[in-house]
């Protein structure tokens, strides 16, 4: 192999991938080699692919294809040599071809090192080629944070000023306010430290970047001050002698055990910095700088961890359980949280080990079998390890926004709970004014950025938030107007809706309607005998109807809209928060198995997409982040359907999925237009918009069972519970709804994995 592909003088081919090892076949006298090898080009300089070589001008818009065996294959007789074209124009091919068309050019007992094709791609292609294309990404990436702050921003001034806060709690939401608006100056300087670290190493010098590195994380650790809490504890959950004021034993330890944990790792890593040489590469010394890698990233884990907590605590999303324990043992939930952190640190660093030694294999293989450029390799990938992990982990600092945008709202619905002068706040359809603005920042944050990766999306991170802003919210819009709830009024609901007793009641007629429904629906098939006649059953039916609207004076009331339709568009809360409350927890459970599908095509599907993922420097653990990630948008997305469950548009429960998932849709329609104009891959977003809408549609079908979940005790399961609920032929038409989404699913999965996929 050495021989036919490799000169002496050949360096290692980062360029070059293959997606097996070369096949080689022998028959009698003759021994046939398969080698098949790949490259993409993505920069304006030359690379080698096998025995081809291929440059591209500084301006990406010629490469040439020139055939370049090693000196071993000088005396060799080539038989033929083809070159497939797939539609590209080429010119100034040389030698004279024996066959060519528009797919490929052949050449018979040519000389190879005479063979050359100048190639011209697509502007598509060779404006991908080159700095242009990356220089537009950072500033797409940099719109990303410009935007997502501006909306952060937004929120939490509006937030902070809208409404005094309850007497009861005069810190809370304005304290929260203040650490988010401290959150996004600190993440602005952290994005702009990382990226010149990052981008200019030999400027600042390799002890200067770890000392920056390691300064800023210990500064977001202890600005974060995960130990204080201003919204106190239910006495029933206080640990006695722990809790209390500012500055007491409880305080002091809780401060103690976040700050010595931090300061002691951010000292280790100083020493190490100053102790370790740069030059030598023997084990200690990989060792040392592996140690300093590990602290460091260590370090930025806590501090993303201490701002989620903080977020968490202050919004009181925290579970009671856990708040009483860090109240009680603050040393041991630093310890155990530490520990986790390690764990996560040490999974990351030995996914990174593992593909970086799969990449030295692929890079230099041929080209070193002894292994002596192994080590510098090796040191090289310590000293830039915890960059790597640092630039990975803080791509999902957007986890924190979203956080931090529901603990304020959270924050919010629990003041205007207990604000006694706010009555229209059990009526209220949905989410409004700044309550809306938040609701459409999580969707956009936390939901709708998770389908951005094709057509160069780097490039329209900023204006993909706008998009998803815009969309959610002309389908609200939409939604009060036509949406069952939405056409009746906040006087309607407050009439009929207003409290527990009226609501029940209204469940007790929709109850009713369904069993006269039932009826009819037995009288037609004559199965009706010794009961009511049907002349009864419709009067009784239309007195349901009078009952509804009993005092509407609007003029006449919509005949299509009855109790059923009124219980189910109100949905299984009191209030609206509950239902996202509800909504959030079913699409997380139902996403499941979705996330896994997703991982699956995006990292696991076919020989390409595996040898990207395998090789990647993140690859293994970014599988278990994007698992995660898309969790968090199946919860996302039940939390904004939950809380929209009365505005949206829809008489039955799965239209109002539909129509939160056309706005989920919108977008990838205009990026789909973008891939057609630039000739990129879609990748995998139409199967992300059909399971998006499978799992909002059993999420909303759940919802109606949670609805009436008080006639659970009538039936001997819940599919009996939902037969009643949707009857025989509305559950028919819902199954049916249900098998034709399943069938776009299995059609669009077997669509990807029937055809070779890029990686990503």
């Amino acid at each position: 192999m050495r021989c036919l592909l490799r000169d002496d003088g050949d360096g290692p081919r980062n360029r070059e991938w293959r997606y097996r090892e070369p096949r080689v076949t022998v028959r009698g006298d003759v021994v046939t080699v398969d080698y098949e090898a790949l490259a993409w080009v993505e920069q304006n300089r030359g690379f080698q692919v096998g025995p081809w070589w291929i440059d591209v001008d500084p301006a990406g818009e010629q490469w040439a294809v020139r055939l370049a065996p090693p000196k071993a294959l000088d005396k060799a007789k080539w038989g033929q040599i083809e070159v497939k074209l797939h539609g590209l124009e080429a010119h100034d091919i040389n030698p004279k071809v024996a066959s060519a068309d528009s797919d490929r050019l052949v050449w018979f007992d040519p000389k190879p090192l005479r063979v050359q094709v100048y190639v011209d791609p697509p502007w598509q292609r060779s404006f991908n080629v080159g700095e242009r294309w990356g220089s537009l990404g950072w500033a797409g990436v940099a719109s990303w944070w410009v935007f997502t702050w501006a909306l952060i921003v937004l929120a939490v001034h509006h937030a902070a000023r809208s409404q005094p806060p309850l007497a009861s709690g005069p810190q809370g939401r304005s304290v929260l306010a203040r650490v988010v608006m401290l959150w996004v100056a600190l993440s602005a300087v952290v994005a702009v430290a990382l990226h010149l670290a990052m981008s200019y190493p030999d400027v600042l010098g390799a002890s200067w970047r770890y000392a920056i590195t390691i300064a800023l994380g210990l500064v977001l650790v202890l600005v974060a001050q995960p130990w204080c809490h201003i919204a106190p504890l239910p006495a029933a959950q206080r640990p006695g002698a722990d809790r209390g004021p500012v500055g007491d034993g409880g305080e002091r330890r809780r401060v103690c055990a976040v700050t010595v944990a931090a300061s002691i790792v951010a000292l280790f890593c100083l020493l190490l910095v100053v102790a370790l040489p740069r030059s030598q590469a023997t084990t200690p010394h990989l060792v040392g700088h592996a140690l300093l890698s590990l602290a460091t990233l260590w370090l930025w884990f806590a501090a993303m961890a201490a701002w989620a907590w903080r977020f968490a605590r202050e919004g009181e999303l925290v579970p009671r359980s856990w708040n009483a324990a860090w109240e009680r043992a603050p040393v041991r939930c630093t310890a155990v949280v530490g520990s986790l952190l390690a764990a996560a640190v040490v999974a990351l660093f030995a996914s990174s080990w593992w593909t970086r030694e799969r990449q030295w294999r692929r890079a230099f293989w041929l080209v070193d079998p002894s292994g002596t450029e192994r080590a510098v390799q090796r040191m090289r990938f310590m000293k830039e390890f915890a960059y790597i992990g640092l630039a990975w982990v803080y791509a999902y600092a957007w986890l924190l926004a979203g956080i931090a945008l529901v603990a304020l709202l959270h924050l919010r619905v629990k003041e205007r709970r207990a604000r006694s002068d706010d009555v229209n706040h059990g009526v209220s359809l949905g989410p409004a004014g700044l309550d809306l603005f938040l609701m459409v920042a999580i969707f956009a944050l936390a939901v709708g950025l998770r389908q951005v990766e094709f057509a160069g999306s780097n490039v329209l991170f900023g204006l993909w938030i706008l998009m998803m802003v815009a969309s959610l919210h002309a389908v609200v819009a939409a939604g009060r107007r036509v949406s069952v709830l939405g056409r009746t009024g906040e006087q309607f609901c407050s009439r009929r809706l207003g409290t527990r007793r009226r609501r029940n009641q209204l469940l007790v007629k929709a109850h009713e309607f369904r069993n006269l429904h039932h009826q009819i629906y037995s009288l037609d098939r004559g199965r009706g005998e010794g009961g009511l006649k049907r002349e009864e059953l419709e009067a009784r039916l239309d007195g349901l109807h009078q009952w509804l609207y009993a005092g509407w004076g609007k003029g006449r009331p919509p005949a299509q809209i009855s109790v059923l339709d009124a219980a189910l568009s109100w949905g299984p809360g009191q209030d609206w928060w509950d239902n996202a409350r509800h909504a959030a927890r079913l699409a997380f459970w139902f996403g499941l198995p979705a996330s896994a599908a997703l991982v699956w095509v995006a990292y696991l599907g076919d020989a390409r997409v595996r040898m990207s993922t395998f090789q990647s420097p993140n690859g293994l653990m970014e599988i278990a982040a994007k698992f995660g990630a898309w969790q968090v948008a199946w919860a996302g997305a039940g939390l904004v359907l939950g809380a929209l469950w009365r505005l949206l548009p829809g008489r039955r429960s799965p239209v109002r999925a539909l129509s939160l998932t056309a706005a989920y849709a919108i977008p990838i329609c205009v990026g789909a237009l973008i891939a057609q104009i630039t000739d990129t891959e879609l990748g995998y977003v139409f199967l992300h918009v059909a399971l998006m809408l499978l799992v909002l549609t059993l999420t909303s079908i759940w919802m109606d069972m949670e609805t009436f979940s008080e006639e659970r005790r009538f039936w001997p399961s819940r599919v009996g519970l939902l037969l009643s609920v949707y009857q025989l032929r509305g559950l028919s038409t819902q199954v049916a709804y249900l098998a034709a989404q399943l069938a776009i699913v299995v059609g669009v999965w077997r669509s990807l994995a029937g055809s070779d996929s890029r990686p990503k």
